[in-house]
């Protein structure tokens, strides 16, 4: 591969995740339920995600992904259940004002858990990566090294792109201390992620 090549995929990336779909959407949802920290957590479980679809295409499983149709439904309902189930508790939470600060999303490994499920199963990552990434890069002639170039790329566009949401959305949940208002902002947030979770089991690939 070539360095215009390299360029290319990564703007091309850096366009597709900039643009809002489930996987920000959620992301934005969780830092503002349970702050910077958990919203990166979910965003490591989203680059992994990527990551998982980058090394389908590249070595050539594409096909196999295509036979498996059913298999990605039966996921992106799972996770679109998951997020449902998280937007049940935040609701929940805001019930409690005294307490929302120690609902079960602030940990991080639940947060990573869900961005990886929800990556697996958005229709955009798996369109870019299955059907738009071949035309971006001629998968026959990736070698070791342009593989480890394109994990090393993708990794830091998602992170660059995605850090900005987060820190963001946590900033406008850390200026908020007054228990009213952080049982409104886990409302909204609940909200947000109630939305996308439909978002996740209607849309198709």
């Amino acid at each position: 591969m070539t360095l215009t090549g390299f360029l290319t995929y990564a703007l091309a990336l850096g366009v597709a995740a900039a643009v809002p779909g489930p996987g920000v959407v959620a992301l934005v949802a969780r830092a503002l339920s349970s702050g910077f920290r958990a919203a990166m957590a979910f965003s490591v479980g989203l680059i992994l995600g990527d990551l998982t679809f980058l090394s389908a295409a590249v070595f050539g499983l594409a096909l196999i992904a295509e036979t498996l149709g059913e298999v990605f439904l039966v996921v992106r309902l799972c996770a679109g259940l998951y997020l449902a189930y998280l937007a049940f508790r935040l609701w929940r939470s805001a019930e409690t004002t005294d307490r929302i600060e120690d609902g079960p999303a602030d940990r991080p490994l639940a947060s990573f858990i869900a961005g990886i499920t929800i990556t697996l199963a958005n229709p955009k990552t798996i369109v870019f990566y299955l059907a738009v990434l071949p035309t971006l890069v001629d998968l026959r002639t990736v070698t070791g090294t342009n593989y480890a170039t394109l994990v090393g790329l993708t990794a830091s566009v998602l992170v660059a792109v995605m850090t900005p949401y987060a820190a963001l959305a946590a900033r406008a949940r850390d200026s908020l201390r007054k228990p009213v208002f952080r049982a409104r902002l886990n409302r909204s947030a609940a909200a947000i992620m109630a939305g996308a979770a439909i978002w996740t089991v209607a849309r198709r690939a």
